[in-house]
């Protein structure tokens, strides 16, 4: 006669017939090897590749210049000195040169940097918690309710992102704010579709259906076990998606629909410096090699992550 495994539940004992594994009850009851997991990923991350950690250190360069860019930058962003500093090459006083106002690009290039992070992270903020929710509903349901969240979701989907983005924009005005709303617009759909590819996966697991056989409610079962299953392919999705949002913005902001002048938004930069490219190459230059930088350590960042998260490489 098989063995019988005994798992203490919220209510009676209950025991089931040899088909739940020691592991499935640590699960079950919340016992977890997750800080020695956490130091093995973090161990896969850093000596991976190391390339990982020169994409480490650009992202925390650009998180501090996020944070104290303003207050470090050696000039007032804003200040313009039309008569002795217009369009100068880059020098010692001032690194990146000057605008066709007298404005240190330095300064307005460091102050940027808020402006970017700050609206992808609105951006991805709502689109994560928003595409989760439906994601989340529809996976774990099915049904009807899968069915019509589901074709709710590819009515978005159904165009390109960046068009989409556009016309929204365009309807909506010429505002940062209205950037950030036609952005998450785009967004949000590809998290719905990813959390629920992943609950429909998740769902079919052992310790699930052992979960559900003891009586534990959907929510529960949801918030407890299979969402945080799901988290470290939500993580790596955003961590690539940041550089998409800041990318989308400059491009939004470069054909007048994002932020205005005098914003230093480096797309906002790009567009005025076109005008004078030919004379002042340092204008377009450096904003453009920020933005460029940006996107590069983010995707190299999610790249890591997803090495490091897969469940997949700690077997190799």
């Amino acid at each position: 006669m098989a063995a019988e495994t005994v798992v203490q539940t919220e209510g009676p004992t209950v025991a089931y017939p040899g088909g739940i594994s020691v592991a499935d009850v640590a699960t079950l009851t919340g016992a977890s090897a997750g800080p020695s997991q956490l130091r093995r990923n973090l161990k896969r991350f850093l000596i991976g590749n190391k390339l990982n950690l020169v994409g480490l250190v650009i992202v925390v360069a650009f998180f501090v210049l996020a944070i104290f860019g303003q207050a470090l930058a050696p000039y007032d962003p804003y200040a313009q000195d039309i008569t002795g500093s217009k369009l100068l090459a880059p020098s010692a006083a001032h690194p990146m040169g000057t605008d066709e106002l007298g404005r240190d690009l330095f300064s307005r290039v460091m102050t940027g940097t808020r402006i970017s992070l700050q609206v992808a992270a609105v951006v991805l903020s709502f689109a994560v918690v928003f595409g989760t929710l439906i994601g989340s509903v529809a996976g774990y349901f099915g049904g009807i309710a899968d069915e019509l969240l589901m074709r709710f979701t590819d009515m978005f989907l159904a165009f390109p992102a960046l068009i989409l983005a556009i016309a929204i924009a365009a309807s909506l005005g010429r505002e940062l704010h209205w950037t950030m709303i036609a952005l998450a617009t785009v967004f949000w759909p590809w998290y719905a579709r990813l959390v629920r590819g992943q609950i429909l996966t998740i769902r079919e697991r052992d310790y699930v259906t052992a979960a559900e056989s003891i009586g534990m409610s959907g929510p529960r079962m949801l918030l407890r076990h299979i969402l945080p299953n799901a988290v470290s392919v939500i993580i790596i999705q955003l961590t690539l998606d940041i550089g998409y949002a800041i990318l989308a913005t400059s491009s939004l902001s470069f054909i007048g629909l994002g932020a205005q002048p005098p914003s230093p938004e480096w797309g906002t930069m790009m567009s005025t410096a076109r005008n004078y490219f030919r004379e002042a190459w340092w204008y377009t230059t450096f904003p453009g090699v920020a933005l460029t930088l940006t996107v590069f350590a983010f995707n190299v960042l999610g790249d890591g992550l997803q090495d490091a998260l897969d469940p997949r490489s700690a077997r190799r």
